[in-house]
């Protein structure tokens, strides 16, 4: 397989070009034929490559961004639909390897196998060429994907969004309960926990209830970011 146009796009060229091979074969490939690893942990390592070079790159286009803006702003650009997006452009369908089943079943297709081949992708870049070169090559193939607005409404805080967006969705609003606190009386850490309808549970801490409130809301919207409506006014 020629993968010649991959490594351009990727703007990384392979020393070790059996990594490549690797992040690109699925396990239903790898169990139908011999000599083949899959990249289940090239993709677990890519992850995580991924998520520490984004969180460093929005730390300092954002310098005026609290950690919940923070968490969401990443949350949006590395969950599975953005991530299967830009597989598609990086076009990795065309070169992942699946096994017989998985290609019937139209598995090139499907965002979760695109997203974890574009990790094990990151992750064999990292093990080919290190952090900086793997840093190279995320930010190349991101510069375009950050959100110039990023921040929630100016006029709005995390609860009272939460608030909203939960009573949208689930036609109930949020609880939150104290969980505890931390830490000596004059520099007491409170923890306080906020339930979705779902029954999700985000634990926020701050220096006062209200603060922990707050950071539990934006964990909250973090983790509901999948939808754009959180993003717009």
């Amino acid at each position: 397989m020629d993968t010649g146009n991959l490594q351009e796009c990727i703007h990384h060229r392979f020393e070790q070009v059996k990594l490549l091979t690797t992040a690109l074969t699925h396990s239903s490939y790898a169990n139908e034929q011999e000599g083949y690893a899959d990249n289940e942990r090239l993709e677990f390592l890519g992850d995580a490559v991924l998520e520490l070079c984004i969180s460093e790159e929005g730390f300092k286009r954002y310098p005026c961004a609290p950690e919940g803006q923070l968490t969401r702003i990443r949350s949006q650009l590395v969950k599975e639909k953005s991530l299967a997006s830009l597989a598609r452009e990086l076009q990795l369908h065309q070169y992942v390897r699946l096994g017989k089943g998985e290609e019937i079943q139209g598995g090139r297709d499907r965002d979760a196998l695109l997203a974890d081949t574009f990790e094990a992708l990151l992750g064999a870049v990292f093990l080919d060429g290190g952090f900086d070169a793997a840093k190279k090559t995320i930010l190349l193939i991101f510069e375009n994907e950050w959100p110039e607005r990023a921040m929630l409404p100016e006029t709005k805080d995390y609860k009272s969004r939460l608030q909203e967006v939960s009573q949208e969705r689930f036609k109930d609003r949020p609880v939150y309960v104290l969980a505890g606190t931390s830490g000596p009386e004059h520099e007491k850490l409170f923890d306080v926990d906020a339930t979705l309808p779902t029954g999700e549970v985000f634990r926020g801490q701050g220096t006062s209830v209200k603060r922990a409130e707050q950071y539990a809301a934006a964990k909250a919207l973090a983790s509901l970011s999948d939808s754009d409506d959180i993003f717009s006014d």
